[in-house]
């Protein structure tokens, strides 16, 4: 029964290597194929090779890779694993494939019911409800077992016993595995992230730096010549246009500068409240301009030390955002809520617009990237940037035809 319960163990752990070794930088699009071909071959594999007791009494994993699958993906992955592990136990046969036909049915018409709450909770909170999911799962099985058995013999208890430990304890670290290499997957992202954004930072500070100085130069040649007694009045004319777009010049790459890196006069400590509200008014006219539907709600009393001109442009830029992608459907609602919780303040912007795919939501913040045709993808990357500096996260949930939702959390 040991060697049974390693090699089953080894079936669990096999797609997990497998994927972090040939798969994990495959495009997101590819993600839902090949974890169905993954799960599906572990079910298989663990119903050709089950746990056999000493009693006789036989069990199989299968339903560990199931029930992994049904909370993590919902239908859309238990569907295709029901089918794939009804076929492979009818060809197995034997006197137990319609009732293992009709406990997979009740399974899989349960399980992904609780997926989306599954997929809110926090990293070990998934880990505890998988486990119980697992014991109650098994615990369903063995109850139906005993109207097909008749008796409740000494060997039925060790079955018992032995399958609910099984699958309690190998649940627990499948999960805990996952989640850690979520973890990892998430951390090593923010880390290439945040150096991708300093180097945007340092560069933009020295091209600013670098054009300064011929500005300046320029500019003083044509002080002086604007002084000269020597020209006509049309060409003081020009110098002086020449002066105020070299003016202009300087105060774009001022602005340049100051998204860059934060400006000490225009540091604040507060919570928020006048650079939202700011934000709000401003973009008002164009959202009424598109039939957008601005809501506004402020519950926080933390405060945070920041830019106000970074916040002020970052939240621009993501209202800016969410109100063009509303304009294909002809309008919608801009939400907007700021919220704290456990010494976070977050700031939540939803909109009702065109929503984008997980592979539209891995790629921004990236420079260049952009999900509008005449976009640059700089507006997203100064977001992440601005977020990045005040030590904050993004998070993006977006479902298409229905909406995105970005979550700033800010610590404050």
């Amino acid at each position: 029964m040991f060697e049974t319960l390693l090699l089953n163990f080894l079936f669990l752990l096999f797609p997990v290597m497998l994927f972090l070794i040939f798969f994990e930088n495959i495009s997101c699009s590819y993600h839902r194929n090949i974890f169905i071909l993954l799960a599906a071959l572990t079910m298989v594999l663990c119903i050709a090779k089950p746990i056999q007791l000493e009693t006789g009494f036989i069990f199989d994993l299968r339903y560990i890779p199931f029930i992994i699958m049904a909370l993590f993906g919902g239908y859309r992955y238990a569907l295709p694993l029901y089918i794939i592990l009804n076929i492979y136990r009818f060809y197995v046969s034997g006197e137990g494939a319609v009732p293992s036909f009709l406990f997979s049915t009740a399974v899989t018409a349960v399980i992904p019911l609780y997926s989306k709450h599954f997929m809110n909770l926090a990293s070990r909170g998934r880990v505890i409800a998988a486990t119980v999911i697992s014991f109650l799962t098994m615990g369903f099985y063995l109850i139906t077992l005993i109207f097909m058995i008749g008796e409740l013999s000494e060997q039925f208890w060790m079955l018992t016993l032995n399958a609910l430990t099984t699958y309690v304890g190998v649940m627990s670290v499948i999960m805990t595995l996952i989640e850690k290499i979520i973890i990892n997957f998430k951390n090593r992202e923010r880390i290439i992230q945040s150096e991708r954004l300093n180097v945007v930072s340092e560069l933009a500070a020295s091209v600013s730096h670098e054009i300064r100085n011929p500005l300046t130069v320029t500019s003083g040649f044509l002080q002086l010549l604007n002084k000269s007694k020597s020209i006509t009045p049309e060409e003081k004319g020009f110098v002086e246009l020449s002066l105020q777009e070299l003016n202009r010049a300087e105060k774009i790459v001022s602005d340049y500068l100051s998204f860059a890196k934060p400006q000490l006069e225009n540091m604040v400590y507060s919570n928020m409240f006048a650079e939202l509200e700011y934000t709000k008014n401003i973009i008002m006219p164009y959202a009424s301009i598109h039939k957008v539907e601005v809501k506004f709600s402020f519950n926080n009393t933390l405060n945070k030390s920041y830019d106000r001109n970074q916040i002020q442009q970052c939240l621009i830029n993501l209202y800016k955002n969410g109100i063009e992608a509303m304009k294909e459907k002809g309008g919608g609602t801009l939400t907007i809520e700021v919220s704290e919780r456990k010494q976070t303040i977050i700031i939540s912007i939803q909109d009702t617009g065109i929503g984008m795919t997980k592979e539209e939501i891995s790629r921004l913040g990236k420079p260049y990237y952009s999900t509008k045709a005449e976009g640059t993808g700089l507006g997203m990357l100064m977001v992440y940037g601005t977020i990045n500096k005040v030590e904050g996260t993004i998070e993006v949930h977006s479902v298409q035809g229905a909406g995105t939702t970005f979550h700033l959390i800010i610590p404050a």
